[in-house]
């Protein structure tokens, strides 16, 4: 396939956000023609979580008039496609399926080849988009991934090359921020509605724990593992030991959670990081004095209070932190365009048709 123009037409529905983004690649550099996202927030709202059966039936419902819109709003037919790109995992199997046999579809009728991606690389790639305000981390980089089904911090060394330097051994740190927040009777999502009132709040007030810090996987090598189930479950035990108050002073005492929960997580992230950044430098001696690209990506990476405090860091650190804007954090299809054309960059041969999604 030549790569000196190419439109490409990716679907991402891994968990519950229904999108569809439409890219063109040429030598003038990268576009995004049209997007469309529907999120499925309200429809699991009641139940405090996605259930996966109705984000399998709402991704059916609205992806054919979304790939239709995004089509129309980008000025493409589907003659004028060069590929199809979609996630093939990991996520919800249902969603997956619905999005995956889309895209082969469409991908088998119009005769083109279909990128089948990894959800996580999407992320990984996505500060590497070209029409981002900054320059791209070019590769090696450290990825700080935070989410609501993964924590990850991961070296980046080339493309398909990641090495996972820690994970969490639990929840996932968006998980801890949805069922803390629930069980201070907060809405779902509970990471934006936390932060909103951490901003409110003293951290000092209550004591929460910070799990893991200081452990260490061998006696010469850092741990970059994550633990937040205590901290959960410390929020939990905290909130029903608890006596009757007025709704003031509930609300101020939400704050002050928050508060606290915010500074614990800032400072359990950093010193994750910080660890990584060590590794980083004994693995690569010769980098010197030059500053350690780190990228933060993820639904939790847009937490302005946890932005920054590892901009911080890496700035103690003799790092450079780069993010990507909000609508980029959460899932997206545009960042699944964005793996697909590196894959068409570097040759590589698309996914056989047949190949099956893959929800682990």
């Amino acid at each position: 396939m030549t790569t000196t123009c190419c439109t490409l037409l990716a679907l991402e529905s891994s968990c519950d956000e229904t999108a569809v983004a439409l890219l063109r690649q040429d030598a003038s550099g990268t576009r995004v023609l049209a997007e469309n996202l529907h999120s499925q927030i309200a429809q699991h709202a009641e139940y405090g979580g996605v259930v996966p059966e109705i984000a399998a039936r709402a991704h059916l419902h609205y992806f054919p008039d979304l790939i239709r819109q995004t089509l129309s709003e980008g000025g493409i037919l589907m003659d004028n496609l060069t590929a199809i790109a979609c996630t093939t995992g990991p996520g919800l199997i249902g969603g997956l399926l619905v999005g995956s046999m889309m895209a082969r579809a469409i991908a088998r009728r119009e005769g083109l080849p279909f990128y089948g991606i990894h959800h996580l690389e999407g992320h990984l790639l996505s500060p590497r988009l070209g029409t981002l305000p900054r320059s791209k981390p070019e590769f090696p980089y450290l990825v700080l991934l935070a989410s609501g089904g993964h924590t990850l911090i991961v070296l980046a060394e080339g493309l398909g090359q990641y090495c996972i330097l820690g994970r969490s051994r639990d929840d996932a740190l968006g998980e801890a921020f949805d069922k803390s927040a629930i069980i201070m009777g907060l809405p779902y999502p509970g990471g934006p509605v936390l932060e909103r009132y951490a901003v409110k709040g003293e951290p000092d007030r209550f004591s929460l724990p910070s799990p893991l810090i200081g452990s260490r996987e061998k006696a010469d090598r850092m741990s970059c593992d994550f633990s937040f189930s205590g901290l959960k479950t410390a929020v939990a035990r905290l909130w029903q030991k608890l006596p009757q108050m007025s709704e003031t002073a509930r609300y101020q005492t939400q704050c002050d959670i928050a508060a606290g929960f915010h500074r614990v997580v800032s400072k359990i992230l950093c010193n994750r990081l910080e660890n990584a950044l060590q590794r980083f430098r004994v693995r690569y001696p010769n980098h010197g004095t030059h500053a350690i690209p780190v990228v933060f990506v993820g639904g939790v990476s847009a937490n302005q209070i946890l932005r920054n405090a590892l901009e911080g860091l890496c700035q103690q650190k003799s790092a450079q932190l780069s993010t990507v804007p909000h609508a980029l954090c959460t899932d997206n299809a545009v960042m699944i365009a964005c793996a697909a054309f590196e894959r068409i960059q570097a040759n590589l041969s698309p996914e056989p048709n047949h190949n099956p999604a893959r929800p682990r």
